[in-house]
């Protein structure tokens, strides 16, 4: 998989303030924030996307998951947040390295659009 901004920022050739990190994964605020929570959280190993996802990374997905929780716990905001993965450009994943956006802070409404 080619070079990601992701990666850059893991690599530290582009800052970027960590929210939450640890041998898995990071967190940091979205620079265009959907929400006035707007965290994402990205596996230090890239995957491009979630339906490329394999048996071996079931682990590291579930992972993921449990990071949230302490990410949202750590915010204060663990009772009402948004979970979202974009799958593919036209579900708008513009970063082709998985990440998972947290978003809280204000009302949700169902259907997202």
């Amino acid at each position: 998989m080619a070079e990601t901004l992701f990666t850059k920022i893991l690599n530290k050739q582009i800052p970027a303030s960590f929210v939450y990190e640890d041998e898995l994964c990071f967190a940091i605020n979205d620079v265009n924030p959907q929400a006035p929570v707007h965290v994402l959280v990205i596996p230090k190993r890239p995957l491009d996307r979630l339906s490329n996802a394999q048996i071996e990374d079931q682990a590291l997905l579930g992972h993921l998951l449990l990071a949230v929780g302490k990410i949202t716990r750590l915010l204060k905001i663990e009772d009402a947040f948004r979970l979202v993965v974009n799958n593919g450009a036209e579900a708008g994943q513009s970063v082709f390295h998985l990440h998972l956006h947290v978003l809280a802070g204000r009302a949700f409404h169902w259907p997202p659009g």
